[in-house]
């Protein structure tokens, strides 16, 4: 008898979910939803659907114990009417609705580094500073961690935001020399295992936000936490990929005694 718990992702072809797939499919029984289809599935059930309608919505949340929730439109630019209110805000809203109507265990929300990203660039985030965001993109964000809140006090919906950083490859570092951008760095390895670990988590998670960076030797946002509580253990260090070693941290001599 297959035990492996049935997650649902949302927006499946995007890259996000797509590494997830590549790294941990084999633990999971996947159910793969994208407004476009989803390319290789492989052995998953996948389908195309816009969960801009509720009625799609509790379609694919039928049968599910995890929903992942990354679709959304990522554009820092996107304007509120065309994109932002019938992807970012309606559908995360169908979403979480969906989760409690289909009995769904837990909903993991994609939350971003925009949800925060207006605080000073010399100030570590950490997870219970209060949203500030920096674009209306990062309000969308910050109106997703929130129902996570409601749903997870209220509705009784197990909800975990992960405030995703800068995702990508080391390849594209290695001629990085912004050390804001090094500091915001996620591996696919590293934010795939934080997903994992946030499927994992005890049932008796309300509702948490956790930090989706890697081990990065400066880190704009705190992953304390992360690591702590969900035993997040990330491998990879955005500076030591990038070949401008002058904004690693300098280490003491003599003269600094």
């Amino acid at each position: 008898m297959d035990a492996r718990r049935k997650v649902l992702i949302t927006g499946a072809a995007g890259r996000i979910g797509t590494a997830f797939r590549e790294r941990y499919g084999d633990r999971y029984d996947l159910r793969l939803v994208d407004r476009n289809r989803v390319p290789e599935p492989g052995e998953h059930e996948h389908c195309v659907e816009d969960l801009v309608s509720l009625d799609s919505a509790l379609r694919v949340c039928e049968g599910v114990d995890t929903v992942i929730h990354l679709a959304a439109d990522p554009s820092p630019r996107a304007t509120f009417y065309d994109t932002l209110l019938p992807l970012n805000v309606q559908m995360t809203y169908n979403m979480f609705h969906a989760a409690v109507a289909q009995k769904c265990r837990r909903l993991i929300f994609a939350s971003s580094i925009h949800a925060v990203n207006a605080y000073p660039l010399d100030y570590q985030i950490h997870p219970a500073d209060p949203v500030l965001p920096g674009d209306l993109y990062g309000v969308t964000k910050c109106w997703g961690e929130a129902l996570c809140a409601y749903y997870g006090s209220r509705e009784g919906l197990s909800c975990i935001a992960i405030r995703i950083g800068a995702f990508g490859t080391p390849e594209r570092l290695a001629e990085c020399n912004d050390s804001r951008l090094l500091s915001l760095w996620v591996s696919h390895d590293d934010l795939s295992q934080l997903i994992h670990r946030c499927i994992e988590a005890a049932d008796d998670v309300r509702f948490l936000i956790v930090q989706g960076v890697s081990d990065n030797q400066l880190k704009r946002m705190d992953i304390s936490n992360a690591r702590e509580l969900r035993g997040y253990a990330p491998q990879d260090n955005a500076f030591a990929y990038s070949s401008h070693t002058s904004l690693l941290p300098r280490k003491p001599n003599d003269s600094d005694v």
